[in-house]
């Protein structure tokens, strides 16, 4: 979604929402991988009853990751995203319904979003690689060393759009590993698994709450239902509120900024491409070892608890003394459509609402003053009261002013504050700092000391260096004359590069000068101000564009061919007089088809993608059509400091032209080509042991070409139209696998069926309200949590796991000095039972022994947590200490899991630096006894 910070301030702001992961490790015995059983209870303590999975959240990081390797082809592309989903499973563990939703042929209104991203990651990507040569060459030609450049064919991120053969052979493999889970892993044995691949209209995440919307409204809907959502996007936060279902949980990853990744030409940690310099790389390890490995940590996931969201928003919401009852429900559909003010993925945010000055919160305050005086709620079950929300926006516009004075004031003191520090850290810097062999080495970077060699020859060069600093910096503004002398002319002019300040991007609004309103229509539209018809033409398109997103939130798409004709939005203070403007949507438009909507949103440089007579449409200079290819476009930084930032400036599509054009090249199309061109349904998926197997079997053998309903109650409630499938996986047939490197399901036994969600007259209106029946979860929040914020200065570490009570492990004494047998003696420890901790638990690889008559520290590795223990462990004392001589010595963490009603977790087998598992050879090297 188009709100780049709103999960920061979400998290800030109100902390106790998230919930970190508690995740099951694999184990393995003798080599071999044992599979987690993940129909055991869930070890978050906490039972989910669907899964929903945002496939394109999914695919992303594994065709293209940023933090490690990229996989080598497009099989190991579909096996991590097999393993990734297994991940996901295992933490979730749903009981009844599993949903995967890959993104199908977007809106109108998101496809000029889809066309901007894909025009910009294609130039960006020519941009690269075309200053990666360029620096390649220019360190090379100064005799630099560089590694030989790897060839091969880069990975164009752009076919993850429908209607490539990508995704086609995706659909495929996730048929079949959904197959082979039902098959094989005991937690799918009673699972519904419906599949909405790319052959399908409509968004991922949009198809998932269209979905819940339709269960919602059968009689057989359990309404204590608890779904979890697993998606990266901030709108999914939105998206479960919206629905009103007291449990619903979001899985996402852990956002970790400024990870460090490896330069493009030398591979090596610490800088960029444009700071590379050549240099040779230095030894890693002691046997060089990792040489060629990125430090890579696993991922970790994170729960958003909407429950709890809906808590502070309660608590944050509530008015009293109105002129009508208050209704918590109403309130938070007004609060999810301001958040579309600051930003979308169909609008662009309003010029004075920015989230990262608070935007949210003023429009809060905002509404709760002036809902007085407007009689009701904004919004009703996705409909727009437009009077109300014009006293809103006139309200907003009254302090616009002061806004864009005060982001002045606010930016340039930032930048006062920058120029300071950098200042302060060149004056504080040291003048010298000693290379090579007595270079600075960050703590624990070396397992051991290094012999220093020749060391007479390196401090002779280093009073060298030193004695040729002093003279070159006597005066920074003092030339010198050929003998070394300073120079009685004038100084030597600073170069750009030195100066303090950086360069910024010429601003010609002027947002905090009078006469604002005039330049912004004159330089963003072209425009006079004084143009009344115009600007009201611009604000009417905004309007429109909150009521169909709303809609869209609430309802489901109401008009697939509708979009904001406009790169930039109006002015809060422009909203006037909208109580009486339409906000109605044609009825009965119908989505683009599948390679229709790649010709609207791909740019020339992606068109391998495309049949080749389509694709010579992009390029051939007689098209009729060329317009909508511009080989080069502007972006304007709208005030932003980044060019990702900014707004790229494309032509929009006419629908009318680019259909009148493709007309003429529909024959072209192979069979293949039309079938991927043609719009497709969900497939729902079943095991043997399934309650609906039977029934699906049944209607196979009797060949029902009509469609038939679901019965509820074989079913957990769920309802819909079955359907036979021409490629349906069926009991008893070899089920092929697409991955080479992936078995045959020669004994098969799941079932697959087209299938379609209960259908509704147009005019339908979905009620957005608790359903009868549904019960309260309890409260989470306590008094003190009402005031704990994420930016008071101190740390925030969210609870692991739903249990607040939960008890982390700790090792007494006497496990450290058991642990001292298995301590390497090259650390030049003293003594046979030294008191040190393991490693990671300090942030040293050394601790101060205890002196005598010392107390103990308590709870030294208190982020030690059991990960997979729902119990908690046995305290150590009751334990019976099980050990025979000449038995190596059992550590603590292993007694501690010995204890009945326990998971036997491996990852606490041996711990290294910040926690986390080493792997066996690590241990090895480091003389641990295992």
């Amino acid at each position: 979604m188009g709100v780049p910070a709103f999960f920061r301030w979400l998290s800030r702001k109100y902390p106790s929402i998230i919930v970190n992961c508690v995740e099951e490790k694999a184990k393995e015995c003798n080599g071999v991988k044992v599979p987690i059983d993940t129909s055991k209870p869930n070890p978050n303590e906490v039972e989910f009853d669907n899964l929903y999975l945002d496939m394109n959240g999914i695919i992303h990081p594994c065709t293209h990751p940023e933090d490690k390797p990229a996989p080598k082809n497009e099989d190991e592309m579909m096996v991590a995203i097999f393993e990734y989903i297994d991940r996901i499973f295992n933490i979730v563990r749903p009981r009844r319904l599993l949903y995967m939703a890959i993104d199908g042929v977007a809106p109108r209104a998101k496809m000029n979003q889809q066309r901007s991203r894909r025009f910009r990651a294609s130039k960006e990507g020519m941009e690269a690689a075309e200053e990666k040569q360029k620096i390649r060459q220019e360190i090379l030609a100064k005799g630099g060393f560089l590694p030989p450049e790897e060839v091969k064919e880069r990975f164009d991120s752009n076919c993850i759009t429908p209607g490539t053969e990508f995704m086609d052979n995706l659909a495929k493999c996730l048929r079949y590993y959904i197959a082979d889970r039902l098959n094989s892993d005991p937690g799918w044995k009673n699972l519904t698994v419906i599949l909405s691949d790319a052959s399908a209209p409509g968004e991922g995440e949009h198809k998932i709450m269209d979905y819940i919307r339709r269960q919602r409204a059968q009689p057989n809907h359990d309404p204590n239902t608890h779904h979890c959502l697993c998606g990266a996007d901030a709108d999914l936060i939105m998206l479960g509120l919206a629905t009103h279902e007291p449990n619903f949980t979001i899985i996402r990853e852990e956002f970790k900024p400024n990870k460090p990744k490896p330069c493009a030409l030398c591979n090596q940690m610490g800088h960029e491409v444009k700071d590379c310099q050549g240099l040779p790389r230095e030894k890693q390890g002691k046997h060089d070892q990792f040489a060629d490995t990125l430090p890579v940590s696993e991922q970790e996931f994170i729960f958003i608890r909407l429950c709890v969201l809906r808590e502070y928003l309660e608590r944050e919401l509530t008015m009293a003394s109105l002129p009508f009852t208050f209704d918590f429900e109403r309130s938070v559909d007004d609060w999810v459509f301001m958040c579309f003010f600051v930003g979308n993925d169909f609008l662009p945010h309003l010029p004075s609402l920015e989230i990262r000055e608070g935007a949210i919160d003023r429009l809060v305050n905002i509404y709760k003053n002036v809902v007085h005086k407007t009689g009701g709620y904004l919004t009703e079950s996705g409909f727009v009261n437009l009077q109300r929300v014009q006293m809103i926006m006139l309200a907003v516009g009254e302090v616009e002013d002061s806004i864009f004075k005060k982001r002045k004031d606010d930016d340039d003191n930032f930048k006062r504050r920058q120029k300071e520090k950098r200042k302060r850290l060149k004056r504080d810097q040291p003048s010298f700092i000693p290379g090579g062999q007595f270079s600075p080495q960050a703590l624990g970077n070396r397992s051991s000391p290094q012999a220093i060699c020749n060391p007479r020859q390196a401090a002779f060069e280093m009073r060298m260096h030193d004695r040729q600093n002093s003279t070159t910096s006597s005066s920074p503004n003092t030339s010198l004359t050929p003998d070394g002398s300073p120079s009685l002319g004038g100084g030597i002019k600073r170069k750009p590069e030195d100066s303090d300040s950086e360069p910024e991007p010429e601003d010609n609004i002027r947002l905090w000068e009078t006469g604002w309103k005039q330049r912004y229509y004159k330089n963003k539209f072209d425009v006079d101000a004084s143009d009344e018809k115009f600007r009201r033409k611009v604000v009417q398109s905004y309007v429109e564009g909150l009521c169909w997103v709303l809609r869209y939130y609430y309802q489901g798409c109401a008009s697939w061919n509708w979009y904001y004709p406009f790169h930039y939005a109006p002015f809060a203070s422009d909203f006037e007089g909208i109580a009486d403007m339409p906000s109605d949507f044609e009825k009965g438009s119908k989505p683009f088809k599948p390679l229709e909507q790649l010709m609207g949103v791909f740019p020339a440089a992606s068109g391998n993608f495309l049949p080749p007579t389509w694709r010579k449409l992009m390029t051939d200079p007689e098209s009729s059509i060329i317009d909508f290819y511009p080989e080069d476009f502007a972006i304007d930084l709208n005030g932003k400091k980044y060019a990702w930032q900014g707004v790229a400036l494309l032509p929009f599509v006419d629908e009318r032209r680019l259909r009148a054009a493709l007309e003429e090249v529909y024959p072209d199309l192979t069979p293949e080509e039309s079938r991927r061109n043609s719009l497709g349904g969900d497939v729902l998926f079943v095991g043997k042991h399934h309650p609906l197997c039977d029934f699906i079997v049944e209607q196979y053998k009797t060949k029902n070409a009509e469609p038939v309903d679901i019965p509820p109650e074989l079913c957990h409630g769920i309802q819909g139209k079955l359907t036979l499938n021409d490629n349906a996986v069926l009991p008893d047939q070899v089920v092929e696998s697409p991955v080479p490197m992936l078995r045959d399901l020669t004994q098969n036994s799941a079932v697959s069926i087209s299938f379609k969600d209960p259908q509704f007259a147009e005019d339908f209106v979905f009620k957005a309200t608790v359903l009868p029946g549904a019960k309260k979860p309890a409260p989470v929040l306590k008094p003190g949590d009402w005031e704990k914020t994420n930016n008071d200065g101190r740390p925030w570490r969210p609870q692991l796991g739903f249990n607040r009570d939960r008890k982390p492990v700790h090792l007494d004494q006497s496990a450290f000095r058991t642990l001292g047998h298995t301590m390497p003696r090259e650390r030049g420890m003293p003594g046979m039972y030294p008191n040190a901790v393991p490693l990671g638990a300090y942030g040293s690889p050394y601790a101060r022994p205890l002196m005598a008559g010392q107390q103990q520290i308590p709870k030294l590795l208190s982020n030690l947590r059991p990960q997979e223990s729902w119990r908690g462990p046995t305290p150590l004392f009751q334990q019976t200490p099980q050990r025979t001589a000449g038995a190596a010595p059992l550590l603590a963490w292993n007694r501690m899991l010995q204890s009945p009603n326990q998971f036997q977790p491996a990852q606490y087998q041996g711990l290294g630096p910040m926690g986390y598992p080493q792997r066996p050879e690590d241990r090895m090297d480091r003389g641990r006894q295992v």
